[in-house]
Order: structure tokens, then sequence, then C-alpha cells
């Protein structure tokens, strides 16, 4: 049987509270009482007291959860999920607390499960789909939180740290547009979860459930529609993940195809670094260039001379936590859009008619 902390107080002929104390407070004891009762503690056994205990009786833990539905893994290979968990990171040490990772699991009857089970004062909303069935299992804990999506039914008291993604896309697709380009395909990961890689039917953006994916196909089309092209005109395909093997897959078939398109747009840099990829595997097998553009601005994107969206990645981490570790006194200043820029490369040139 494992020694309790009852067991070193009669050891020694104190309180339990006394050796609580020589963990928690020992400025409350003489230098010479607290070393007889951690003498004793250690002679007996005693680990010291339980940390998840001590800080339910504090009333918080000291540690916040970033919330995202990926593998663990993911946090650490994505380029801009790490770029943006170093502005977290940054904010999480100024103010002297931890951070707890909490991969949400695929299956929705776990995923309470899981915002339940975490050790944390409060969630960071990282990249999670459709949020409302996770924001209830926070509200449900009485946690706060701060998402990194703007949210049109966001109330007063709602934080979060975004920016307008479908603006942010119709500006590079404008670019890509102004080129000539109309015969276009659209890039996301998992624009349908269950949908296989390749060309798939989306009747309209709204259908794609991934806030982000929905805000950016939406801002891709609105600069087409605004050159005459409707959306059943546009060609939609579906990565199987956000990686650059993907990307690749996902646009093998219809390069290979009659009539590929003459521009590619992605949801992220990294699929259309994919797409690159499956163009450089190609050469010159196609009638006609294919421009490229991408969203994030990550460091590979310069050295490939990608076209893309520039969004401020550590920024958006250090607001994020900032504003769930420090709310600010006006509810108003815990809503923030980031500014987002279009960043022209090589990758994206005039249309050539094949």
């Amino acid at each position: 049987m494992k020694p309790t902390l009852q067991d070193v107080a009669n050891a020694v002929g104190v309180s339990r509270s006394t050796v609580s104390n020589a963990y928690s407070r020992p400025d409350q004891l003489s230098t010479a009482l607290r070393a007889k009762i951690l003498d004793t503690a250690q002679r007996l056994g005693y680990p010291g007291p339980n940390p998840t205990a001590r800080s339910l009786r504090r009333g918080f833990v000291g540690a916040i959860g970033v919330l995202f539905t990926s593998q663990l893994s993911y946090a650490f290979t994505d380029p801009f999920a790490v770029r943006f968990l170093a502005g977290v990171s940054e904010a999480v040490e100024q103010h002297g607390t931890s951070l707890l990772l909490v991969p949400l699991p695929a299956e929705h009857s776990r995923v309470r499960a899981a915002v339940e089970n975490a050790a944390v004062d409060g969630f960071c909303v990282y990249c999670v789909g459709d949020e409302d069935w996770v924001l209830s299992a926070i509200r449900d804990r009485g946690l706060p939180y701060v998402t990194t999506a703007s949210r049109a039914d966001a109330g007063p008291t709602d934080r979060y740290v975004g920016i307008d993604e479908r603006a942010a896309a119709r500006s590079v697709a404008e670019h890509v547009a102004a080129l000539g380009h109309r015969r276009v395909a659209l890039l996301g990961d998992a624009v349908l979860p269950d949908a296989p890689p390749g060309p798939l039917r989306l009747a309209d953006p709204s259908e794609a459930p991934h806030p982000t994916t929905r805000g950016r196909l939406t801002g891709f089309a609105d600069a087409f529609a605004a050159t005459g092209v409707p959306w059943p005109a546009i060609t939609v395909l579906n990565a199987s993940s956000n990686s650059r093997a993907a990307g690749a897959a996902a646009v093998a078939t219809v390069l290979a195809g009659d009539h590929p398109p003459t521009a590619v747009l992605a949801c992220s840099d990294v699929l259309a670094l994919g797409v690159l990829d499956a163009l450089a595997e190609i050469g010159s097998r196609l009638a006609h260039p294919v421009s490229v553009t991408g969203f994030d601005d990550i460091a590979e994107a310069a050295t490939a001379g990608l076209t893309t969206v520039c969004q401020p990645a550590e920024e958006k981490g250090r607001l994020a936590a900032a504003l769930l570790l420090a709310p600010p006194a006006d509810p108003a200043a815990g809503h923030v859009l980031l500014p987002t820029e279009p960043v022209i490369r090589t990758s994206t040139r005039p249309v050539t008619r094949s």
C-alpha cells in the first residue's frame, strides 16, 4: 500500500496541513521542520501531493490546451502549425504557464471525453473544422476558449484571432484571373472528409464542412464569378491530407486528362508544393504551362517561387494564447482579424491557350 500524506503527518507528529505546506507553502515552516518532513517522506516513499488533486483545490491547473483535429504528429510536421505553436509557446512562456496539445478523435462521440479529460484552464481551438460541437463541450466545462477563425455568430464575450479567409483567397484568385485563366481547379484538404482523392462533386462551396476550406473556396469562386466563370465550370479537387504527396495525388488525374486546367489554386502551400511536384514529374507532356498558387507563405513557398497568400502564423498563435491568458477589459478587443496579402512569384504566369 502506498504511503499517504497522513502517514507522513503521523510519523512526524504534525497535522496534514503542515505536511502539505512543506510542499506548497514552504515559507510557512521553519527550515528544520520542513527538512524533517521531507526526509520522513523520502524514507517512507511518499512522492508528494497529487498534482491533479492539488490543482483542483487551487481552482486552476496552470496550463492551456490547443485543440486540433489531426494526429499529434501534425503539430510537429506541418510548417504552418509549427509556426503557430511557436507563437502560442511564446505567450505561454511569458505568462509562466504550460501547454497541452489535444488532438481530437475523428469520432464525434469521443470528442467530449477528450475535452472533458484535458487538465487545462482553457482552450485554444485551432483548425477544428465545424467547431460548434467542440465549443459546446468546452462551454459545458465552463472554461474560457479562443478560436482561430472569425465567426459570424460570435457573441460579445467570444474571443477569436483569425483572418478574412474569403477576402484573402479572393485576392490571389483575382491575380490568377487577371492573367487570363478561366479553366481552373481548386484543391483543398478533406474538402469532403469521406471523398476519395481527386475530382469531386460539390454543388456549392458552402457544402465544405471545414470553415477554413469553405471560406477559401468561396473566395476563389468569387474572383472567377466576376470574370464570368460560374461555379459548375470550376474543377474541385480533394486531397486526402495536407501533405505534398496528397496534393500531387489529388491533381494527377486532371493533369493527365484531355483538358487539364491552366491554373490550380490550392488551399495551402503544402498542397500547392505537391502540385508543383506533379508538374515536375509530368514535364513537357502538358500542352501548356500550369500556374499554381498556395496559401500561408511558409518558408518553402519562397524557395519554390510559389505565388501565395501571406498570413502571420506566429502572431496568430501569440495573440490567441494572450487573449486566453489575459482577456482584455474591452470585449471588442477580443475579436481580432489579422492582415493578409497576396505574394506574387514565378509560379503564376499569363495563360497560354492550347
